[in-house]
């Protein structure tokens, strides 16, 4: 936990910007950040002055979440699950899922999201994804995991595509940044242990 919590990072603010332009997005919706972790995302949202939901199942994370956003009056903390968030009926506004959302259940998620979001409301899906081949470092970090990593084919985000996001929203709009984040050689060790895929000490890879 103490990687996912110092290596991790953020999402560029450009994101909040493109929300606001192009769905009005302000800091009075209601937000309901879902598989939100160590809180990541919330934060983003509640400097933005967004009161924030915050649903996770997973309590270490959670009350790393809690430690750092407690001070905040728009934080609120919820143990449950993607599936049964245990959320009021039509009271968001937007619905969020930041590195989390290729390990919900479609089908009672998606049910869900709708049952928690206003007649009005909006889902948002994020991803930072890594560009593996831009360089010989990169590929080579990408061969290991590929060769090395415990399931990195089964739970790779890259999984939710097209048909995927269709089949759970219809239509919907897709929008692409590019941000750099540097790291020292701790830092690469850091993040790739934060991992779930990452094997542990001790495994034979």
């Amino acid at each position: 936990m103490t990687d996912y919590v110092r290596h991790r990072p953020s999402y560029p603010p450009e994101l909040l910007a493109w929300l606001r332009e192009t769905i009005g997005f302000s800091p009075s919706w209601r937000v309901a950040d879902i598989g939100s972790g160590t809180g990541i995302f919330s934060r983003l949202l509640l400097e933005h002055g967004n009161p924030v939901h915050a649903v996770e199942p997973n309590g270490a994370m959670r009350a790393e979440a809690e430690t750092s956003l407690g001070g905040h009056e728009n934080f609120t903390s919820v143990a449950a699950t993607a599936e049964s968030t245990t959320l009021p009926d039509n009271a968001f506004d937007l619905v969020t899922a930041a590195q989390a959302f290729h390990w919900f259940e479609p089908v009672a998620t998606g049910c869900e999201f709708r049952r928690i979001l206003k007649p009005d409301g909006w889902v948002l899906v994020v991803f930072n994804t890594r560009r593996a081949d831009t360089n010989p470092f990169m590929r080579a970090y990408e061969h290991l995991l590929r060769t090395r990593a415990v399931d990195y084919h089964a739970v790779d985000h890259l999984l939710v595509g097209p048909d995927r996001l269709h089949a759970f929203f219809g239509e919907y709009r897709e929008w692409h940044t590019t941000f750099s984040v540097h790291h020292d050689l701790d830092g690469v060790i850091g993040l790739s242990s934060s991992s779930s895929y990452t094997p542990a000490p001790g495994h034979p890879d």
